[in-house]
């Protein structure tokens, strides 16, 4: 492969991301995972990561692109629609389909024959654990793949932003002391399915969308059948709900063989999407962790007697992050006070917070540590 890479960012990211891809496909071909995607060499991704980061410094008609690049000979894909004639992968050529090819869920497939990139058409569905680039917008690349599961967000495996490379750290799940809904949320880029992996789907989904809509919100996730968050909430809320609305904890509880269904995959997204939009106003939604809906709109207030948080351990899932003590005030306004607080308060629970610049953290007790944990998780959700 001869391109010239320009673009140093993706030569110094492409061993990282060959290595990831070759574990993880090893992985799955030794639990006898079938329908695996191709694993993409360094060079390939060299070459990819350069068309695409130049391509979204252009602009068509004035707008910039957004393209989503997947790496896989056509005969892996389902139902493709080829071109007559090979295109090269160039910035321009990306720049022209863009408008094409902008709508979520559509990959323009990408592959290599005798050294050269070239690019065979589009797909909507691709095998698992796919080598995926997607340009989010001038100067911003986020590469992933698609999970085991096949449904639902696809998991991060590095964010680049001009020439700044985050890699994300596949073993920062590791906390021993944190609950399992946390602990699989943060290990969302390790690809095979477990009994959790369901939630931690969704609970993915319900944060790129509570981030999505773009006015801040807050999400409180608190145990089944327990009482003792609303030691922690100031009463009447005004937003109550009762009976606690079931829709979501039911599509997660239907059969295995509705569960990943393409009117499934709908249906949860609606569902997750109206929760979400509840975020907006002012106030948070409370949860289960059995995704039972229980109030919008409540006030985080602190318990008789309680201190206020003094300081919080915040880390990023990130390769190289090393977590830093910092006062709650550090990370933003009244809602990430709160929610910082109410983790303080409520140890067995989750508050997830977002800004609308697009920040999102996750905050939880830490008992080994005694502190609450800040948890920012902005590059899984891009």
């Amino acid at each position: 492969m001869n391109q010239k890479i320009t673009y140093q960012a993706a030569r110094a990211v492409a061993a990282t991301i060959e290595d990831h891809f070759a574990r993880h496909l090893a992985a799955a071909q030794l639990r006898g995972e079938t329908a695996l995607a191709p694993h993409p060499q360094a060079q390939a991704i060299e070459a990819i990561v350069d068309a695409a980061f130049w391509a979204s410094l252009l602009r068509e008609e004035g707008i910039s692109p957004k393209i989503s690049l997947a790496y896989l000979p056509p005969r892996q894909a389902e139902q493709p629609m080829l071109f007559e004639q090979r295109l090269p992968l160039t910035p321009d050529i990306l720049t022209k389909l863009a408008p094409a090819v902008e709508r979520p869920g559509i990959h323009l497939g990408v592959w290599s024959e005798d050294g050269t990139l070239y690019i065979w058409g589009t797909t909507r569905k691709i095998p698992s654990i796919c080598f995926v680039l997607e340009v989010v917008e001038p100067g911003l690349l986020v590469i992933k793949h698609r999970r085991i599961a096949r449904y639902g967000k696809f998991a991060n495996v590095a964010v680049l932003k001009g020439e700044q490379v985050k890699v994300v750290d596949g073993n920062s799940n590791s906390t021993t002391d944190s609950s399992d809904l946390l602990t699989s949320m943060l290990g969302f880029t390790t690809p095979a399915p477990s009994s959790r992996d369901h939630a931690a789907n969704v609970l993915i989904q319900l944060a790129v969308s509570m981030r999505n809509h773009g006015r801040g919100g807050s999400l409180l996730i608190v145990p089944a059948g327990s009482t003792a968050w609303q030691h922690s909430i100031i009463h009447p809320i005004p937003y109550a709900v009762a009976p606690a609305f079931n829709g979501l904890a039911d599509l997660l509880n239907q059969s295995t063989q509705e569960i990943g269904s393409t009117q499934w995959q709908s249906r949860v997204q609606r569902t997750v999407d109206a929760i979400s939009g509840l975020t907006a106003v002012d106030g948070a939604t409370i949860i289960s962790d059995r995704y039972e809906l229980l109030a919008f709109g409540a006030k985080i207030g602190r318990p008789e007697g309680n201190v206020p948080v003094a300081q919080i351990l915040i880390s990023e899932p990130i390769v190289g992050d090393a977590a830093a003590v910092v006062h709650p005030a550090q990370l933003g306004g009244t809602r990430h006070l709160s929610a910082a607080q109410f983790a303080h308060d409520q140890h067995d629970a989750l508050a997830l917070v977002a800004s609308q610049d697009g920040r999102f953290t996750v905050f939880s007790w830490s008992a080994a540590q005694e502190v609450v944990s800040a948890h920012r998780i902005d590059t899984l959700l891009l």
